[in-house]
């Protein structure tokens, strides 16, 4: 995982000529400033995969926001499928997360203590998901996780990590390693600065394969605190797992007193108000979530039963803590978002338009028989440039299929689409798009997969 997620930022600044499709669009603007933000920051960027360089051309700098589309620094117009990398399910700016937000800014934005609107949001959310019955927010879907992983071993009292290969959890030191050689192996360190002996603590299996699962808990019998796992793959491609495989994931775990967590940290309330764990039906023992509940502004959280959150200090001895946890501004906008996702027929509706979408391109790629499939569930959706029917696994990816994807994806930009600049990225669709939206994508597409299958 983390070695695909390295090849996003090893391209070079340079473009070639574009001799097929449409001219590509002014960038001048955008140029300027990444060359001015190369001498603040390292790469030009704050996040890595925002620097472009699994694509052709500089990054776009994005000045606005609104509905389903988005402005860059030199005013060009997109329709966003990006949606900050999924959260914003409802689209950019959207009346009533930013009529909530200015409401509760205009009494303060940071407090650093108890406000009821954290009440107000964790109330919201516990109502309607079964799964969980007590929760704790903090600022970012990594800091959920690596408290997640933590609450694990405090409560199991066990040191080893269980995760898999084409998972990403994000950049925690425990979790940034990658499979080493063996059916069942130890982490291998995948970022300079994380220490060998906590890879040495991490057990990485390839997806999909019980026999490793089962491998593994004979191994390392008594010693595995936790099993971590997107229930939807989609950090790395979308590697949609089937239930009777999650099913005996979970089954592996209660047999052997090892905690489940299901990192929700995309898939949480877009393929559903309780997520996958609710999708699948499978109950996770601590699920984490990201950006989603707070309508795009930096917040996480992590939940579990009471009697493993109560571990949690001030209650237990897992200790956690943060300035920012619960900030009135995040749970304002999370108050607004979610109460939308609460509205009747919300989801189905959600659904069938990205079916609609998906399917259709689909069709054309199928029809020209183009070795291209579109996956999806839900909202969530990811190009592939493969004859395959299913991938469920990262091996399975053909990296060189990231060439065409560069082409794709210069193509749509010149035609106003947006995608996240990385081929093993996923796509989002939200309740923003419109169908003239959607009919405009398709067409290109359609017009950028012609180009790339001539080259």
């Amino acid at each position: 995982m983390l070695d695909s997620i390295k090849k996003m930022f090893s391209g070079e600044d340079d473009v070639p000529v574009n001799t097929t499709g449409k001219p590509d669009i002014s960038r001048e603007k955008s140029a300027e400033l990444y060359a001015k933000a190369k001498t603040f920051f390292p790469g030009g960027v704050n996040s890595p995969v925002r620097a472009f360089k699994s694509v052709y051309g500089t990054p776009l700098f994005i000045k606005k926001g609104d509905g389903s589309h988005i402005w860059d620094a030199d005013d060009n117009e997109f329709i966003d499928f990006c949606c900050s990398w999924g959260p914003l399910i409802l689209g950019h700016n959207h009346p009533k997360v930013k009529e909530k937000v200015i409401e509760v800014m205009q009494h303060g934005m940071s407090f650093g203590a108890p406000t009821a609107l954290e009440n107000e949001l964790a109330e919201l959310i516990l109502k309607n998901n079964k799964f969980i019955q007590k929760l704790r927010f903090v600022s970012s879907g990594t800091e959920a996780v690596m408290s997640a992983i933590r609450l694990a071993r405090g409560y199991t009292k066990r040191d080893k990590i269980l995760k898999f290969e084409g998972c990403y959890h994000g950049h925690s030191d425990s979790l940034l390693v990658k499979a080493g050689s063996g059916l069942v192996t130890f982490g291998e360190t995948s970022s300079a600065g994380v220490p060998k002996s906590f890879a040495d603590e991490t057990i990485v299996v390839s997806l999909n394969d019980t026999e490793a699962l089962q491998k593994a808990f004979a191994e390392f019998k008594d010693q595995i605190a936790a099993v971590i796992i997107e229930p939807i793959p989609a950090n790395n491609g979308l590697l949609l797992q089937t239930k009777e495989y999650l099913q005996a994931l979970r089954e592996i775990c209660t047999a052997n007193g090892t905690l489940l967590i299901f990192d929700e940290v995309i898939s949480g309330f877009r393929v559903g108000f309780e997520g996958a764990a609710g999708y699948y039906d499978i109950k996770p023992d601590i699920i984490t979530y990201g950006k989603i509940i707070g309508g795009g502004l930096p917040v996480g959280m992590y939940g579990a039963s009471a009697e493993i959150m109560g571990h949690i200090s001030p209650d237990g001895g897992v200790y956690q803590a943060g300035t920012l946890s619960g900030n009135p501004v995040a749970m304002a906008a999370g108050i607004a978002q979610l109460t939308e996702l609460l509205r009747m027929g919300f989801y189905k509706d959600l659904h069938k338009k990205t079916e609609e979408f998906t399917e259709a391109i689909q069709r054309f790629a199928t029809a020209r028989n183009y070795k291209f499939k579109v996956f999806s569930i839900g909202s969530i959706f990811w190009f592939a440039f493969t004859g395959k029917e299913t991938i469920s696994t990262a091996e399975e990816i053909d990296p060189a299929s990231m060439e065409k994807f560069k082409v794709l994806h210069r193509e749509l930009i010149n035609r106003g689409i947006y995608l996240g600049p990385s081929g093993y990225e996923v796509g989002f669709i939200s309740s923003a798009h419109t169908k003239i939206d959607l009919e405009k994508a398709k067409r290109a597409i359609f017009d950028s997969l012609d180009l790339v299958f001539k080259k």
